[in-house]
């Protein structure tokens, strides 16, 4: 049973969250083959990045739409499990679950590439 007044505090919380959040990275990259992809494009993408004329500011600009593309991922990913969680009968609102984390990650690719195009063609 969950704890609320006994829960970690301080450095100890952040030393915590931070194990649970490695966990989770080593499960996507085993598990998730569209977060490898991502992961493959941002690795790709940061070199690239100095390969342009473009401001620092611009250049944060496009490696954080990388990111961000990877953390609809994650949350994407999150909204299955949790789905799955529940239940793996196949139901109509279970289904709008997924489809709906799908279409986030689907807008995070059209930013991210817009934020590419705009800058890329100055």
């Amino acid at each position: 049973m969950f704890d609320n007044e006994n829960k970690p505090k301080g450095i100890k919380r952040i030393y915590l969250a931070s194990l649970n959040s490695t966990r989770a990275f080593k499960w996507l990259l085993k598990n998730e083959s569209a977060f490898r992809q991502e992961l493959l494009l941002f690795v790709l993408c940061i070199p690239l990045t100095f390969y342009f004329d473009v401001s620092p500011f611009e250049r944060t600009m496009l490696i954080l739409s990388i990111v961000f593309i990877m953390f609809t991922e994650v949350i994407n990913t999150a909204i299955e499990a949790v789905v799955d969680r529940i239940s793996l009968d196949i139901h109509p609102l279970s289904g709008l679950a997924k489809d709906l984390g799908s279409a986030a990650v689907l807008i995070s690719i059209v930013i991210a590439s817009c934020i590419w195009t705009v800058i890329l063609s100055n």
